[in-house]
């Protein structure tokens, strides 16, 4: 079980309007609290990369938030920049989550070589993009979930001696 702090942001205009529901969100928060994460803030904003970036900040460098995970905006519509706003405000990418996440996906659809999820480093901080569709963010997330606690164990915690010389 985790002990790790979390976020989750819903990037989508619809759901940020109030025109649709917000699904994707509260099963994604479900999940991290499922497997030990303390959920400690969400919100929902539109697709607009300013927009993203600050809630992104706000959840790294305010809240020193250990994980934030924001789902939607990782397609090919003009609109979805979440990738783009991630890797604005990431120090330090971490490809290998998302590489995981499209191959797991891909044995479920050939579609999942469209995400353009990315994931990396801001301060002490993994930021994770999910698809905004509730079965693509739970199979994607599944995919990357138990390696995370390990990752965040790393960012986290004092260098090791071999580290600082």
């Amino acid at each position: 079980m985790s002990r790790y702090s979390a976020a989750v942001i819903t990037v989508s205009d619809k759901s940020y309007q109030g025109q649709r529901e917000d699904l994707a969100g509260p099963m994604v928060r479900t999940m991290l609290e499922e497997a030990g994460f303390e959920v400690k803030y969400t919100s929902i904003v539109p697709d607009e990369k300013d927009l993203i970036e600050r809630e992104l900040i706000h959840t790294a460098d305010s809240l020193d938030i250990a994980l934030t995970v924001a789902t939607g905006g990782t397609g090919f519509s003009k609109r979805d920049v979440t990738p783009e706003a991630t890797e604005s405000v990431c120090q330090r990418m971490t490809p290998g989550i998302p590489e995981a996440m499209r191959y797991e996906s891909s044995k479920i659809t050939n579609r999942a070589m469209l995400s353009r999820a990315a994931a990396g480093i801001r301060g002490n901080t993994l930021i994770i993009n999910l698809p905004g569709s509730p079965k693509a963010a739970r199979e994607n997330l599944c995919a990357v979930l138990p390696a995370l606690e390990h990752g965040l164990d790393m960012l986290r915690s004092a260098p090791r001696d071999h580290e600082t010389e």
